[in-house]
């Protein structure tokens, strides 16, 4: 009976040991998608970040004046002014229509039945 339980025991810390090591594998590379995705943001942020630089640089007002003036021929682009804007009250809005109720409905809960 003794060499059942010691048996048993030891199969059974074979078994534990196995799945700790097997845990820790998993872990580790758990661990390794987790910083390889850490980098991953930090190139796209990089890749943002110069991106909207390119974006600020290539719409400098002054850049824009000028390539407005080089296509005016073909795009005849004005300059906005304050009378091409319209009006709040011009702004059409749709009419509504007051809701009818032809049959009221009982939401409360006193016409419930348990």
């Amino acid at each position: 009976m003794r060499t059942l339980l010691y048996v048993t025991t030891f199969l059974g810390l074979i078994g534990l040991a196995f799945w700790a090591y097997r845990e820790n594998y998993e872990t580790q590379a758990a661990l390794d998608n987790v910083e390889r995705l850490h980098r991953d943001i930090a190139d796209a942020r990089a890749r943002l970040a110069i991106l909207k630089a390119e974006w600020a640089y290539l719409n400098r007002p002054d850049r824009l004046r000028d390539l407005a003036e080089i296509n005016f021929p073909r795009l005849e682009l004005l300059p906005m002014r304050p009378d091409q804007f319209g009006r709040v009250d011009q702004v059409s809005y749709p009419v509504t229509q007051p809701l009818v109720v032809m049959e009221p409905i009982d939401v409360s809960s006193a016409g419930a039945t348990q």
